[in-house]
């Protein structure tokens, strides 16, 4: 009968345990010289080795000669205690036997002496998952047993076990496993198992199991079905993750703003039958990486990646902000929530993703303030200019392109002519005096939005940047005619950041025009400010009292 890889590869002693020196070196002194305790507590993450360690203290502390803390292997007892029949050893999983009469049986069978070795080892898994009047029931056996008797106690969650099971054991933690430690087993095990496996898909094994050996091997043996070589590409078909490219690819899209990536990659992955949970997972785990890049100086103590992952994750990392990859993680790791509840993945994902190309989609205090460091970034570099668009998207048609500001223009002569009717968009009928050389010329007359004040409070309620900006510039900022809608400031930053936020101002002012103003019929211009000499000013104030026509008779 086969034998699955992580029983027949299990340690036989504490020399063979990866990974947890920290606890066998212990053990292995207890035992040689003959300071075992009466009950021990092994608590850890799944795999990393508790009921190994327990099995193998059990042999060791029943050896007739232990090597080194170590069972020898070839005595009696040691034999007896390999082939599970000896009755002294009593395993129990807790999570089937949890019920208080479980451990009365226990407390009734420790007052009789082993059968057949030294010492009579109960072994409880699982051990959280006891009733709390089994706990109750334990207690004072595990307090003061026999002694002849050793109880070893193993669970995954060590908050739900009582304080006062916990005073009395001598606790160990066991730790998660390191990808290396776990890579190095992996290829040894391969090397014996005649299995042909890539230095790379052994460290992603690695990393798929997350400090686990046990489910490492199990996933070595997974993929290395069919007998076929265990390669990077083979580990991402069977694991059904999307692999270090995918997510590379899908987060420089996200940074360029290239949606046909995004959407071509997350159909890739939904085509291929691939889970999207575990794809999410993995970006995650690339997003934490980042930002430990990003924020810490020994970045490579705290990452589990070869020299090439490395500079892929600096390569990447450099292209986002602390706060922008902050905000993202959040934005994952709740949609990874609403992943595992919704009935379509694909959609969560794409909607996630979409909101992280553009944090004005998002509200929350993280977008915010990736916005802020963003603006930060570039007032610091002194580049005012509007963003550039980072959409893939066709050219658009004449009715639908933005205008494009000028990033410094004169202002619109006085004596240009209208060009546009307002209502349709077409060219208005030129009038009979625009034909003679020596007609006058036509003055436009500008005059303030009627409805200024409610249209820059809407404009804040949208964005706050957008509206602070129309606010501090009101005075010069926008007049109407009866061709167009001029937006003037005399501020140039002020016209640039208006310029990237045009769709959003287009739409308000639409909710006051009923949806007539398109975009042809909005102008963006930088006015620079005029100073107006000593006798300009003296004649306007004549002109505005009626004093002209005195003077000039």
């Amino acid at each position: 009968m086969h034998q699955a890889l992580y029983r027949k590869w299990r340690p036989q002693s504490f020399s063979d345990v990866c990974g947890q020196d920290h606890i066998t070196s212990i053990l292995r002194y207890e035992v040689e010289n003959g300071k075992t305790s009466h009950a021990y507590l092994f608590c850890g993450s799944r795999g990393t080795g508790k009921t190994t360690c327990a099995k193998i203290l059990a042999r060791a502390v029943n050896c007739e000669h232990p090597s080194g803390g170590d069972p020898c292997g070839e005595c009696q007892s040691c034999k007896s205690a390999a082939s599970g029949a000896c009755i002294d050893i009593i395993e129990m999983d807790a999570a089937s036997n949890n019920g208080v009469d479980d451990i009365r049986q226990i407390r009734d069978e420790v007052e009789y002496l082993p059968a057949e070795l030294k010492y009579k080892v109960y072994i409880i898994d699982e051990v959280h998952m006891l009733s709390p009047s089994a706990f109750n029931a334990l207690l004072k056996t595990l307090e003061e047993p026999p002694p002849h008797v050793i109880f070893i106690l193993a669970t995954t969650e060590l908050q739900k076990i009582p304080a006062t099971i916990l005073s009395r054991c001598q606790r160990f933690d066991f730790r998660r496993i390191g990808s290396d430690v776990i890579a190095a087993r992996l290829e040894y095990i391969a090397k014996n198992e005649n299995i042909a496996l890539d230095h790379e898909a052994a460290f992603m094994l690695a990393r798929l199991a997350q400090g686990g050996m046990r489910d490492a091997i199990s996933l070595l043996e997974l993929c290395s079905g069919e007998n076929r070589p265990v390669t990077p590409e083979v580990v991402e078909e069977i694991a059904g993750t999307g692999g270090r490219d995918s997510v590379i690819s899908i987060l420089n899209a996200v940074c360029d703003r290239d949606y046909d990536t995004i959407f071509g990659e997350i159909d890739k992955m939904f085509m291929s039958s691939r889970d999207l949970t575990v794809f999410w997972q993995d970006i995650i785990a690339f997003y934490r990486d980042m930002l430990v890049a990003k924020t810490t100086r020994n970045a490579r103590e705290y990452l589990d990646l070869t020299e090439k992952q490395y500079a892929e994750l600096t390569e990447v990392s450099a292209r986002f902000s602390a706060e922008t990859l902050i905000c993202h993680a959040k934005l994952l790791d709740s949609s990874l929530e609403s992943m595992r509840k919704a009935s379509s993945k694909r959609l969560v994902a794409e909607m996630t993703l979409v909101r992280m190309c553009d944090e004005r989609f998002s509200t929350s205090p993280e977008a915010l303030l990736s916005r802020i460091a963003a603006l930060e970034d570039r007032v610091k570099s002194g580049n005012f200019a509007p963003a550039k668009p980072r959409t893939s998207e066709p050219e658009q048609s004449a009715g639908n392109r933005a205008p494009e500001a000028p990033a410094q223009s004169a202002p619109e002569s006085a004596d240009a002519p209208a060009q546009t009717s307002p209502a349709s968009g077409t060219p208005a009928p030129e009038s009979p005096a625009t034909d003679r050389s020596d007609a006058p010329p036509v003055k436009k007359e500008y005059r303030q939005l009627p409805y200024w004040a409610e249209f820059v409070e809407k404009c804040t309620e949208r964005d706050g940047m957008l509206g602070s900006l129309m606010r501090e510039t009101a005075k010069g900022f926008t007049v109407n005619t009866d061709s167009f809608i001029h937006i003037r400031t005399n501020n140039l930053m002020a016209q640039q950041v208006i310029t990237r936020f045009f769709a959003t101002l287009l739409e308000v002012l639409n909710s006051f025009e009923d949806g007539r103003i398109d975009r042809d019929l909005v102008k963006l211009e930088y006015v620079p400010e005029k100073k107006t000499d000593r006798s300009d000013a003296i004649e306007e104030l004549a002109r505005s009292s009626g004093l002209s026509d005195s003077l000039e008779s």
